[in-house]
């Protein structure tokens, strides 16, 4: 399998680490082509504390809650069993504890991998537990019928938060009905917004136009994500779709492999999801009391102001709504009795009156005296007749 770099610098530095901060991982893959085998346990440990972790400030979060008490149910290639940064906290539907690809392992360690000393590697809720839930088949090919059940699966097994590994462009009705079915049961439902990487035409060998719509993550009540990288940006051979609700980071990330304590690397919308699933559970660690759609809206609300918004930890762990929607609070309504009483208006407009006619005096005054003054008081026209007369 292709080996690839990790960078384990800080978004906020922006440049590449040294040479001796840097680890050749194994690239994670997605789909298996037919006869290969399956994905290995990784021989490389990531010791530097990763890229996201610095990026979503995980460490401040975990002073606030860690997703102890919430399960995340991980609808994709399965999860292994014998992953030490999960241990113990991992059951599985049906044949879902293994793992031959390795993806859903690795989403599993972005959402819920504990902490280990010389190991820089750790999922958003270090505490959360993993029900892991197959969503394709065994070689990692995904289908509507498959994620849909594994939803209905993930809400029966008591996830609180379900993270659906894969965007399909097919599904509607069915994945649209999964949704439903877990929105009615509490579920928050966390998808990517479209696939990591778009199929090739075989005759062709061009990259596949965008779908319009990729599901489940285009139906209603789904918590859709996009990711980002190191530098703030998207791959340019990612899939360039927009109208994602939130942003994460996706893009040259690290966790867990389908067994053993080793890690690998892999980029993609998929992965960003994972991290917001691992932080709504956070949320739902801190807050139970909060609904499935109140959490989401909290990780939007809260999330750094950017298109897409940017999921914020710290922010959706600390944010105070102004109501139960997110909207600003209308203001209270005006009581108004039946039929009020005429009393006050007729006081009102008696004192208006009186105030209306000393204006009118006053100001007739101040021409009326002036002139009697002059006059010595004597009544208007008297010196023109006397005058006359002379």
């Amino acid at each position: 399998m292709a080996a690839a770099l990790l960078a384990a610098a800080p978004l906020a530095a922006q440049t590449p680490p040294a040479a001796a901060d840097s680890v050749e991982l194994p690239a994670l893959a997605a789909v298996l082509a037919p006869g290969e085998p399956c994905t290995k346990a990784s021989d490389e440990t990531a010791r530097e504390e990763t890229w996201t972790r610095q990026a979503l400030g995980l460490d401040r979060s975990w002073s606030l809650a860690d997703g102890e008490g919430v399960t995340v149910g991980v609808v994709d290639t399965g999860v292994g069993s014998d992953i030490p940064a999960l241990k113990g906290r991992v059951t599985a539907t049906g044949d879902a504890g293994s793992d031959c690809v390795g993806h859903g392992s690795f989403a599993a360690g972005l959402i819920a991998a504990a902490p280990a000393k010389g190991v820089g590697v750790t999922g958003a809720a270090p505490a959360a537990r993993i029900l892991a839930v197959r969503g394709t088949d065994k070689r990692g090919r995904p289908t509507a019928h498959l994620l849909a059940q594994g939803i209905r699966d993930a809400v029966d097994g008591g996830a609180q938060v379900v993270y659906v590994g894969r965007a399909v462009p097919t599904g509607k009705e069915e994945l649209t009905a999964a949704v439903r079915y877990a929105a009615k049961r509490d579920a928050l439902v966390v998808a990517p917004f479209a696939p990591d990487a778009l199929p090739r035409d075989r005759a062709t060998g061009r990259t596949a136009e965008p779908a319009p719509w990729y599901w489940p993550s285009a139906a209603p009540g789904v918590l859709s994500v996009m990711d980002y990288g190191p530098d703030g940006t998207r791959p340019k051979n990612a899939p360039q779709v927009s109208g994602a609700d939130m942003a994460a980071p996706g893009d040259a990330v690290v966790s867990v492999g389908p067994s053993g304590p080793g890690h690998s690397i892999g980029s993609g919308s998929s992965l960003a999801a994972a991290n917001v699933a691992g932080v709504a559970a956070l949320v739902r660690s801190r807050r139970p009391e909060m609904t499935a759609a109140q959490v989401s809206r909290q990780l939007v609300t809260a999330a750094y102001p950017a298109v897409p918004p940017r999921v914020d930890p710290y922010g959706s762990l600390t944010a105070v709504l102004t109501d139960k929607k997110g909207s600003v609070p209308s203001a209270p309504a005006a009581e108004i009795p039946a039929k009020a009483s005429p009393q006050p208006l007729n006081r009102a407009l008696l004192i208006a009156g009186a105030g209306g006619t000393l204006v009118v005096l006053v100001a007739g005054a101040a021409v009326v005296i002036p002139r009697g003054r002059a006059r010595g008081w004597r009544p208007a026209g008297r010196e023109e007749q006397r005058g006359t007369a002379v």
